[in-house]
C-alpha cells in the first residue's frame, strides 16, 4: 500500500493496514506498529482511512490515536472509504513526517477534517447540500484564522460525499467562489462518492489543506480552468500541492478510457507529470499518490500499479496510498488521484510569512 522505498526527496510516509479481529484491535495494532517505525520522528500527520464497516467503532478508534500519537491525534484527518487492499482490514493509518529538513511541512497547516456539526454535536443544514459545504468552507475559515491564516491560503480542498448528493453538487461552485480565491488563486479540489459518511445527515466532509508560503497558481495551459473555482496545481514555496485528477481530456472535457481503468491511470499520471513540468519538477519529486478506486476496479491494483510505473519510469518512487470508493463525480472514472511534488530548491523561493 506504500511505496517500498522513500522517494528522493527524503519524505518517507507510511501507511499500515489494521489486522486483527474487529476494528479496535485493528486500530490498535496499527498505531503499535506505527509507533515502532517512526519512533524517530519527533512528530507526524495522521490520516485514517476508516472503511464503512468500522464508523461506528469511531470513539475505539480515536481512543488508539490518541493513546499512541497524542500530540497528532486531534489534528488526524478521517477518510470514509469503501474498501481497502486487504478485505480483511476495517481501517489503514497513514502517518507524513510533520518536518523533512524543512521541505514538506514548514509553512504547512493541514486542518482535521472538517464536518458540518456545530459545537453542540448536531448537524447543521439538514438536507442541505450547498448549505453544508459553505458551512464546512466558513468551518474551515474559522480553523485557520486561529492559526494566523485565512481561506487565502488553502492550496486543496478534498471533498467527500455521498451518491444522493451527485445532482446538487455544482452547487458548491457557488460558496467556493465567494470564499475561495480571494487572493487570486484558487485551491487545488477533489470530490470522492462514498456510500456513507462519518454520521447519518452528513451530506459532506471537507479536508483543506494552507500554507504560509506565497501561493502561485501551476497550469500547463488547460483552458478548462479559466472558469473554474479550483486548480491544478498550487504552488507553495517547494511544495506542489495538486487537484485530484481523472481520465479526461482535458481541451475537450470528456471523460476517456471508459472502462479501462489502466488506460485511465496511464492518462490520469501522463496529466500529473504535465502539471509537475509546469512548476519545474519531474517525476522524481513526486513524493506522494493518495489513489481511489472504484468496486469495478478495485480487483486490478497490481495492474494499476504496473500502469503508475509505466508511466513514472524508475526514477520516481512515490508513497501510494490505495483505496476503494463507491463512485467518482463523474460516472465514466474508475479511478482519482490526488498527488503532491516537492520541486528543486530555489534560491529565490519566498520564505513563509502570516495573514495575507
Amino acid at each position: 500500500m506504500t511505496a517500498a522505498h522513500p522517494p528522493a526527496t527524503g519524505r518517507a510516509d507510511v501507511t499500515v493496514l489494521g489486522r486483527g479481529p474487529g476494528p479496535g484491535v485493528q486500530a490498535r495494532a496499527a498505531y503499535r506498529a506505527l509507533g515502532a517505525r517512526l519512533a524517530d520522528l519527533d512528530g507526524v500527520r495522521l490520516t485514517e482511512f476508516v472503511t464503512v464497516a468500522a464508523l461506528d467503532a469511531h470513539p475505539e478508534l480515536a481512543a488508539a490515536r490518541s493513546a499512541a500519537f497524542p500530540d497528532a491525534a486531534d489534528g488526524a484527518r478521517t477518510v470514509v472509504v469503501e474498501s481497502l487492499p486487504d478485505p480483511d482490514a476495517l481501517l489503514a493509518v497513514r502517518a507524513e513526517p510533520a518536518d523533512v529538513g524543512g521541505v514538506f511541512a514548514e509553512g504547512t497547516v493541514r486542518l482535521p477534517t472538517v464536518l458540518p456539526v456545530d459545537d453542540h454535536g448536531e448537524i447543521a443544514h439538514p438536507d442541505d447540500f450547498p448549505a453544508q459545504y459553505a458551512y464546512c468552507l466558513r468551518k474551515a475559515g474559522q480553523l485557520l484564522k486561529n492559526a494566523g491564516l485565512s481561506l487565502d491560503h488553502a492550496v486543496t480542498t478534498f471533498d467527500y460525499t455521498t451518491p444522493a448528493t451527485r445532482r446538487a453538487y455544482p452547487k458548491c461552485a457557488e460558496p467556493r467562489r465567494e470564499l475561495l480565491g480571494g487572493a487570486g488563486v484558487f485551491p487545488g479540489a477533489g470530490g470522492i462518492l462514498m456510500s456513507r459518511l462519518h454520521a447519518p445527515g452528513i451530506l459532506v466532509a471537507v479536508d483543506v489543506t494552507a500554507s504560509r508560503y506565497p501561493l502561485t497558481t501551476v497550469n500547463p495551459g488547460w483552458r478548462r480552468y479559466d472558469t473554474l473555482t479550483y486548480s491544478p496545481g498550487v504552488r507553495a514555496g517547494r511544495t506542489l500541492f495538486m487537484s485530484g485528477f481523472g481520465a479526461l481530456d482535458m481541451e475537450t472535457q470528456q471523460a476517456i478510457h471508459a472502462g479501462d481503468v489502466v488506460a485511465q491511470t496511464e492518462s490520469v499520471m501522463r496529466a500529473v507529470l504535465e502539471v509537475v513540468a509546469a512548476a519545474g519538477g519531474g517525476p522524481e519529486h513526486l513524493v506522494s499518490l493518495e489513489e481511489y478506486l472504484c468496486p469495478p476496479a478495485a480487483g486490478e491494483r497490481a495492474a494499476v500499479a504496473a500502469a503508475r510505473a509505466r508511466v513514472l519510469g524508475d526514477s520516481s518512487r512515490p508513497a501510494v496510498t490505495s483505496v476503494g470508493c463507491a463512485t467518482l463525480l463523474r460516472r465514466e472514472f474508475l479511478t482519482e488521484i490526488f498527488p503532491t511534488a516537492v520541486l528543486p530548491a530555489e534560491d529565490s523561493a519566498a520564505a513563509p510569512g502570516g495573514t495575507k
